[in-house]
Parts: C-alpha cells; sequence; structure tokens
C-alpha cells in the first residue's frame, strides 16, 4: 500500500466533534490542558478552522487573568498553546508567559546528570528525586525547541536538544530500541522497566515534531533520525490487528491504548510512505475509538511509573482525558496534512 486511503471530508467532521468535546471539559493549568490544546492547536494548524482558535484563546485570556500558578517541568506545556496563539495573532502578552516558562526551565527547573530535568508536577505532593520520565520530552523538550526556532534562541534549542539526548541515553533501550517510562539516577535503575505506549507515543510524537525544526547540518538531527527510526522499527512490529499498541507495547496480555497510539503512529509519518500499512490500520482503529458525542474512549488514566507490569494493566481506561483528546486530535491532524503532502 502506497496511498493512505481515508475520506477527508469525515476526518474533518471527526476532528470537530473531538475539538468540541475537549472544551466541554475543564482544564487548570497543567499539563492535561497543555497536551488537549497541543491537540486543538495541530487541528487549527490542519484545517484552518477559526473557531478552533477562538476558543483557545478565550480559555487562556480568562486564565491569564489570574496569577499564573507555581511553574513546574510537566506545567509549561500549556506553552505549547501561547505558541500557536503568539504565532497566530502577533498578540506579545502570549509570546512573554511562553518566554517565561521557557526561562524558568533554564534557570530554575531541577536538574540532574549532566542537565536533564527532574520530573516535576504542579503538587507539592509528590516528589520524584532525580528521576527523569519520558512525559519530559513533549512538556518541556520540545517545547524549548519550538522557541528556539521561533525566536532564533539557541541557548533554548541547545538545552531542548540536550533533554532529548539525556531523555534518550537514560531511557532508550539499547536492544530492544523502545523507550523505558521512568530512569531513577540515584538507584541507578528503569524502576519497573515497563515499555508504555503512551511514554514511547511521547517520545515518537516529538522527535518527529522537532526534526523539521532542527537543521540537517546540525548533529542532533541524524541523533534523533536515528532514535525515532530504530523505536519506529521495532513498534510496527508491535501493532496489534486492530492497528492501536497494546499499554504495555510489549505485553499482548495488557489492554490496547489509544493516547499512546495515537502518539506512536503520529510519529511513523515521518518516514514517508514507508509505514503507511501500520498507519492506515491506525486511522481505522483510532476512528473506532471516537464517539460520536467527539470522547476518545480508551484512553489510561494519569499513571505514574508503577511498581510492575500489574500495576499499568490496572490504570482505568473509562474515563474521558485531556491527554487522549490531544494527542488523538495531533494524530488526525497529521492524517490530515499528509493529504497536502501528498500533491506538493
Amino acid at each position: 500500500m502506497t496511498q493512505l486511503q481515508f475520506d477527508e471530508q469525515h476526518l474533518r467532521v471527526v476532528i470537530d466533534k473531538v475539538v468540541d468535546r475537549t472544551f466541554r471539559m475543564d482544564f487548570g493549568w497543567d499539563w492535561p490542558g497543555g497536551v488537549a490544546f497541543f491537540g486543538v492547536c495541530e487541528a487549527y494548524e490542519a484545517t484552518g478552522n477559526e473557531k478552533y482558535l477562538t476558543l483557545l484563546k478565550e480559555w487562556v485570556d480568562e486564565k491569564l487573568e489570574d496569577d499564573l500558578p507555581k511553574l513546574s517541568v510537566n506545567g509549561v506545556s500549556i506553552g505549547h498553546a501561547l505558541i500557536t496563539l503568539y504565532k497566530a495573532t502577533e498578540e506579545r502578552k502570549y509570546l512573554d508567559i511562553a518566554i517565561k516558562m521557557a526561562d524558568y526551565l533554564q534557570n530554575d527547573a531541577v536538574r540532574f546528570a549532566e542537565g536533564i530535568f527532574q520530573h516535576t508536577v504542579n503538587s507539592e505532593t509528590y516528589n520524584f528525586p532525580e528521576q527523569a520520565w519520558v512525559d519530559t520530552m513533549m512538556m518541556a523538550g520540545y517545547f524549548l525547541i519550538r522557541m528556539g526556532e521561533l525566536l532564533g534562541r539557541e541557548d533554548y534549542l541547545e538545552d531542548g536538544l540536550l533533554q532529548y539526548h539525556g531523555h534518550e541515553r537514560v531511557l532508550q533501550d539499547p536492544i530492544s530500541n523502545l523507550y523505558y517510562h521512568g530512569w531513577d539516577n540515584i538507584a541507578q535503575n528503569h524502576m519497573s522497566s515497563i515499555f508504555w505506549a503512551r511514554g514511547n507515543g511521547w517520545a515518537a510524537l516529538t522527535m518527529a515534531k522537532a526534526l523539521p525544526l532542527i537543521a540537517v547540518q546540525h548533529p542532533s538531527f541524524m541523533i534523533i533520525e536515528g532514535s525515532l527510526r530504530d523505536q519506529a522499527a521495532t513498534l510496527v512490529r508491535l501493532q496489534s490487528e486492530k492497528g492501536l499498541w497494546h499499554t504495555i507495547v510489549t505485553d499482548p496480555t495488557s489492554y490496547e491504548e489509544t493516547s499512546g497510539s495515537a502518539g506512536i503512529a503520529a510519529g511513523l509519518f515521518t518516514f514517508g510512505s514507508l509505514y503507511n500499512k501500520y498507519i492506515q490500520k491506525s486511522i481505522d482503529g483510532i476512528l473506532e475509538q471516537i464517539t460520536e458525542d467527539g470522547a476518545v474512549q480508551g484512553v489510561s488514566a494519569g499513571t505514574a511509573v508503577m511498581n510492575d507490569a500489574e500495576g499499568y494493566k490496572g490504570v482505568s481506561y473509562k474515563r474521558i482525558q485531556g491527554w487522549g483528546q490531544g494527542l488523538t486530535l495531533a494524530f488526525l491532524a497529521t492524517v490530515l496534512q499528509s493529504k497536502k503532502r501528498e500533491f506538493s
């Protein structure tokens, strides 16, 4: 199969339903909204639907009436939406907050092991000393790369690249080329050593998105491209018949999980038509997970680095989640944009 088969108009209708359902959820200034609105922004870029931008602007403007909460590595993910708003409106207030977030990462975020960000969240209850979680590639690493590209700031760009390389070093398994969920630098281990679907989705999606922002002459380009290439070659061989990936990608007895599958499948577009056979299955499988109301089903709840495989299998996937909406929108937007690339 060389060409993807999908109904473009139907895809636009589905995207509209998912966006509408997303804005009928309630988010604070934290990563669930950050990922949800990243997906909305991807949908806006793919469709040109100004309604999505208007809804996003209204949400952000309302939140900006209050002071920013204490920032965290996960919490700066809202910055992805701020970048899109600034580029679309040229209103300086969005850029100013995004710069504040980037400067927080550079100057105040806790680091270890030659500059890797420690995983931090907007909570005083949870602390993960000297732990790297693959989520950071999406929340902070890719954000810094985008800020560097937007502003021509080499310091932001290089810090974002440092996060990619640091997380690859401690999280990508040299044998399977899959990404572990987390690394404990104090214990010097991967804790439960699980290859988690959404974690591999974070890595695949954001490496794919980062590559076009990095000059091909930069040494980091081939490092990141190689990491994604080898990861993808393993992941496609673990795809289920339904076009999804199991929440533990190496364990077919674990449930199929939609958000991770969307991130993984979006990353496969990096390689042109090479993986169209697998992407086609994902299009069909992911569309089946979207209700008439626009809710994405089969999305695991917020997941810490669990103690063991049974812990991951026991994470609920009953309810709608912001990250499920956002990652699915990012995938559907990439599918839609593939039609443009086909005729460019």
